[in-house]
């Protein structure tokens, strides 16, 4: 499906149980909203660094370990006086990592405007200064790879506001073409973070917060939604190798969590809660291995830090 399943689950995969759990970073005041992928034999993890989860000014940091257990700095990511905020990280089809981001303006703590910024790098550690994308308001959120093609949904509007969810494509990363427009059922226009992927028969699959799950043939511009019985946050999901969707975000039924559920075309269906609570969710999910590897934030342990979860599916 993408660059981030790179291998086949053991036969018989079923029940998702944890392997090993490890809290990989908590040096700053509020360590939150990751990504993960694995390049150049190597594990990658990003996230933003702040003094807490509001208006404050925030600064993208990028993790890196060769065994997933020690990890160091590998660079910052700052752009003077912008809030950058839920780093995305993706590979490119010429081999460059390509690092997407939410650059917030703020007045004495009061939102101003926003829009998406976008850096590239050739090996992880340096990185190009964050350019803007788009208009103002616009969000671009996490990118899909899919035939020389970056898919990614905007989060359009702010606040009170409802948030209008549109669908756009890049060969570069820099220049972006409108697709369309998420109508959502009844009229409902609450779309907001999104993740898509596609299907080996060329359909696309949205997971949508607070709690839609689209799919669309091509060129995707007709959808066909599903409401989910519970709201998901930071909604993440991938497709593994033996078909089957695993989707993982913040659960708010009995406190906030991070869960990892089952997803199909009727539904999702949470089955495996991770070590979590209050401040948490946002994960970056990789299948490598014949494991399932789960980056996430929490503060169920009083700071607010970054987690990495491996998970193995017991017969």
């Amino acid at each position: 499906m993408s660059e981030q399943s790179t291998a086949s689950p053991p036969a018989g995969a079923g029940t998702p149980e944890i392997v090993s759990l490890r809290k990989i970073w908590d040096l700053a005041p509020h360590n939150a909203f990751t990504d993960l992928i694995w390049f150049r034999d190597r594990w990658w993890c990003t996230f933003r660094e702040a003094e807490d989860h509001g208006p404050s000014v925030g600064r993208v940091r990028v993790i890196v370990s060769e065994d997933a257990g020690h990890w160091r700095s590998a660079a910052l990511v700052a752009l003077g006086g912008v809030d950058l905020r839920d780093p995305k990280l993706s590979l490119m089809p010429d081999g460059r990592l390509m690092l997407m981001m939410g650059g917030i303006l703020y007045d004495r703590a009061a939102y101003r405007t926003r829009a998406p910024r976008v850096a590239f790098s050739e090996d992880g550690t340096t990185w190009t200064e964050p350019k803007k994308l788009l208009a103002e308001d616009h969000w671009l959120w996490r990118v899909t790879w899919h035939e020389g093609w970056a898919w990614s949904v905007s989060k359009l509007g702010e606040g009170a506001d409802p948030r209008r969810g549109m669908l756009y494509r890049s060969r570069d990363g820099l220049d972006w073409e409108w697709i369309t427009e998420f109508r959502l059922p009844d009229n409902v226009w609450t779309a907001s973070e999104t993740t898509v992927r596609f299907m080996p028969n060329g359909d696309m699959f949205a997971l949508v917060r607070p709690e839609w799950l689209g799919v669309a043939r091509p060129p995707y511009q007709e959808w066909t939604w599903t409401r989910l019985k519970e709201r998901i946050g930071g909604p993440n999901f991938l497709r593994l190798p033996d078909g089957r969707l695993w989707a993982c975000g913040r659960r708010h039924v009995g406190g906030a969590a991070t869960v990892l559920s089952r997803l199909t075309p009727a539904g999702c269906e949470p089955v495996l809660t991770l070590p979590s609570g209050g401040d948490c969710s946002y994960p970056g999910m990789v299948w490598r291995d014949h494991h399932l590897w789960i980056s996430y934030y929490s503060s169920h342990e009083g700071g607010t830090n970054i987690y990495l979860a491996k998970i193995r599916f017991r017969p």
